[in-house]
């Protein structure tokens, strides 16, 4: 009797598969940029659960909804501070 292992890998190693797919893409960019690059295509990691959970048949889609998905809470986290400060420069001026 022979046992059968996976046929499919799971997320977490298709999206590292996929990533090396994107070696040629990364070694034209400046060192600079491999740097940006790498940091990009490392927030698809913090949401692999979610990843595997979406079952789309082009892995690149859930690795890009995650870096999308983690610089848009970026940006929400930068607007609401800087509504904030326009609050409190607002109402430091109505003080004077």
């Amino acid at each position: 009797m022979q046992i059968m292992g996976r046929t499919i890998p799971s997320f977490r190693n298709a999206a590292e598969m996929e990533r090396r797919k994107w070696q040629p893409f990364r070694q034209a960019l400046d060192k600079k940029d491999r740097k940006i690059f790498d940091e990009m295509f490392s927030y698809s990691r913090l949401y692999n659960s979610a990843g595997s959970n979406a079952c789309r048949p082009v892995l690149i889609h859930p690795i890009l909804m995650s870096i999308i998905f983690e610089h848009y809470k970026q940006l929400n986290k930068l607007e609401v501070t800087d509504q904030y400060d326009q609050d409190k420069n607002e109402n430091s001026l109505k003080e004077e």
